[in-house]
């Protein structure tokens, strides 16, 4: 296997899975849900999706809930927009790590493009 390519799969899961959380998943728990980062084991067998959530310990738990729900609807979206031979299996964790300011900034430019869409 090619030394980078669980780093290009990764990065290409947290593109797709960004954008499909912000504008296909209807579930009101992930609203404010931002994928910070995605580790995939070098298996490609498993990813673990780093997220980042507004809220109290309990509407995080949920929006963890939520996303766990959806993974298979997830999976089924990676499916048809990245070309793998297997979509690697989705475990959801909250981010823990010190990136809190770009995570602010990803998470504003959630709330902006939702406002913009809001008002047309």
């Amino acid at each position: 296997m090619e030394p980078h390519r669980a780093e290009r799969i990764s990065e290409a899961i947290r593109e797709e899975l960004s954008e499909i959380i912000e504008y296909e998943l209807g579930d009101p728990r992930v609203d404010n849900v931002a994928v910070a980062a995605v580790h995939v084991t070098p298996d490609l067998r498993h990813a673990h999706v780093m997220v980042v959530s507004e809220g109290t310990a309990e509407e995080k738990r949920q929006a963890l809930e939520g996303l766990a729900h959806a993974s298979h609807f997830l999976r089924r979206e990676l499916a048809s927009r990245i070309r793998v031979w297997r979509i690697p299996e989705l475990h959801f964790e909250a981010e823990s790590s010190g990136a809190a300011s770009r995570v602010e900034q990803l998470l504003e430019r959630v709330r902006k493009s939702r406002k913009n869409k809001s008002e047309k």
